[in-house]
C-alpha cells in the first residue's frame, strides 16, 4: 500500500506541469512503478520447488471412469465375470483369470510366484502336476482390486486408456492387460498353440458356445460380437467394477475424524516423515513410476528378472488392501510388512540386497527415506487402515463352457 501511495503522489505532482516533456516522463515513471511492483510480488511468492507436491493423499473416488469406446454396462460386467472365471481361455482349459486372482485372496494370489498351466489346488496348496516342464510365473500376482484407478495422480486425475499395467508397465489399459495372460506360456497358454495364435484359438472356442454368442450379442450389439477386442473389453468392464473406496482411511479423508485410531493417525504422520509418500502417494498410494530397489532375486526362477528395460526397476505397487496381497514385492520375497520396512531401512543405509544392483543405481528417493525400527509399528498400524473388505466376492455357480469354475483349483 505504501509503495502504491508513493507512486500515486509522484504522479499527482507531475500532472500539474503542462509541458509535454513532463507528460512523457510521467508515463515512463508509471511504467517503472508498475514494473517494480510486479517484481516485488514475484519475490514475495513462495518457491514452487520448495512445495512438496509428491506426498499428497486423498480418498479413492467412489465412481470409475471408463474409456470412451468401452462404457460400462451391466451386460458387459456380467459377461466379463463369466469369462474371468472360465478356463476356456487357457490352452489346456485348466486355468482361468480367477485361478491367480481369486476373490477369496482379494483377487490376488497367496503364493510368491503363481502356478498357472499344469497346476492344481488353491492358494498355498497349489502345486504343479507331474510330469511338468512349465516354469513358475515370472512375477507375483498383484490384486485386480482398484486397478480401475491405475495411473491416478495426486490430483485425482487419470486416463483409463493410458493406465499402466503389470510390474514393468508394458501395456496400458485394462482392455489390453486382460489379453496378455492368455498369450503367456506359463500363465494360461501352455504348449498347445503359439503366442501369436493364442487369442484366435480362444475366440474360435467362444464362438462354438451358443450361450457365449448370446451374451456377447447383449453386451455388444453388432453382427459379429465375439472378437478379440470385445473379449478384452468385457473382462476390463468386470475388473473396473472391483473397487474398494470405503476403507477407514477413505472415511477419514472425507471428514470422519473417528475413522482412524490415535495409533493409526500417528502412523500416518510417521509414514509422511519417513518419506514413504514420495513414491506411495495419491489415492492409490502409488506414483505408478519405475524405481530401482535392489530386491533380492527369487531362487525359484531360472533366469534373472531385470525388470523394466533391463534396469532392475519395477512399478510402485499400491498399498491398499495389503492384508490380501502378501507375499510382497514383484517376486513375492517378503512375507510381512515388517520385513518390507526392514528392507527399506537397509536401503536408506545404502545396502542393496541384490548383488546385481550396485548401490549407485538405487533410487534416490528410496535411499533418502528414513524408516527406523522406532516407527515401524506405527506405520504398519496405519497401513492396516487402507484395507477394505467390502468388494464383490461372488463366484458364478457355473460358466458357459461347462468347465470347472475358476480352473483346476
Amino acid at each position: 500500500m505504501l509503495f502504491m501511495l508513493a507512486c500515486s503522489l509522484q504522479y499527482a505532482v507531475i500532472i500539474k506541469k503542462s509541458s509535454i516533456i513532463y507528460l512523457v516522463f510521467i508515463l515512463g515513471f508509471m511504467m517503472q512503478c508498475t514494473s517494480t511492483k510486479e517484481k516485488a510480488e514475484v519475490k514475495s511468492k513462495p518457491s514452487t520447488i520448495a512445495i512438496d507436491t509428491l506426498s499428497r493423499f486423498s480418498a479413492l473416488p467412489k465412481t470409475v471412469k471408463s474409456p470412451p469406446d468401452n462404457p460400462s454396462t451391466k451386460e458387459k460386467i456380467y459377461l466379463g465375470r463369466l469369462l474371468f472365471f472360465d478356463p476356456i481361455l487357457s490352452g489346456n482349459k485348466d486355468v482361468a483369470c480367477a485361478t491367480c486372482h481369486h476373490p477369496s485372496n482379494g483377487y490376488a494370489e497367496s503364493l510368491d510366484l503363481p502356478i498357472g498351466v499344469n497346476g492344481s489346488g488353491f492358494g498355498r496348496k497349489r502345486s504343479f502336476n507331474q510330469p511338468n516342464d512349465i516354469p513358475f510365473t515370472k512375477r507375483n500376482s498383484p490384486s485386480v482390486l482398484n486397478t480401475a484407478f491405475n495411473g491416478i495422480n495426486v490430483y485425482d486425475k487419470y486416463n483409463p486408456e493410458k493406465s499402466p499395467m503389470f510390474w514393468d508397465g508394458r501395456v496400458e489399459s485394462l482392455e489390453k492387460q486382460a489379453l496378455e495372460p492368455i498369450k503367456a506360456f506359463e500363465e494360461m497358454r501352455g504348449h498347445l498353440y503359439t503366442k501369436d495364435n493364442a487369442l484366435n484359438v480362444v475366440i474360435d472356442r467362444l464362438k462354438d458356445i451358443v450361450e457365449y454368442h448370446d451374451l456377447f450379442k447383449k453386451a455388444f450389439d453388432v453382427d459379429e460380437p465375439i472378437t478379440i477386442e470385445n473379449l478384452g473389453k468385457a473382462i476390463a468392464a468386470f475388473e473396473r467394477s472391483l473397487i474398494t473406496p470405503n476403507s477407514r482411511f477413505d472415511q477419514y479423508m472425507r471428514g470422519d475424524e473417528s475413522a482412524l485410531s490415535i495409533s493409526e493417525k500417528d502412523g500416518l504422520d510417521e509414514f509422511k516423515k519417513a518419506g514413504c509418500g514420495k513414491c506411495h502417494n495419491g489415492p492409490m498410494f502409488s506414483d505408478f513410476k519405475m524405481h530401482v530397489l535392489g530386491v533380492q532375486e527369487n531362487d525359484k526362477l531360472s533366469k534373472i528378472d531385470s525388470g523394466f528395460n533391463n534396469t532392475f526397476a519395477f512399478r510402485t505397487p499400491t498399498l491398499r488392501n495389503l492384508q490380501f496381497t502378501f507375499p510382497y514385492m514383484h517376486n513375492g520375497t517378503f512375507n510381512s510388512l515388517k520385513e518390507i520396512l526392514e528392507f527399506y531401512e537397509d536401503l536408506s543405509n545404502g545396502k542393496s540386497r541384490n548383488p546385481l544392483v550396485p548401490k549407485d543405481s538405487l533410487d534416490e528417493l528410496v535411499i533418502n527415506a528414513d524408516v527406523g525400527v522406532k516407527n515401524m509399528s506405527k506405520i504398519i498400524s496405519f497401513l492396516n487402515a487402507l484395507n477394505d473388505e467390502d468388494f464383490d466376492k461372488s463366484i458364478p455357480d457355473r460358466v458357459p463352457s461347462g468347465l470347472p469354475v475358476g480352473g483346476d483349483i
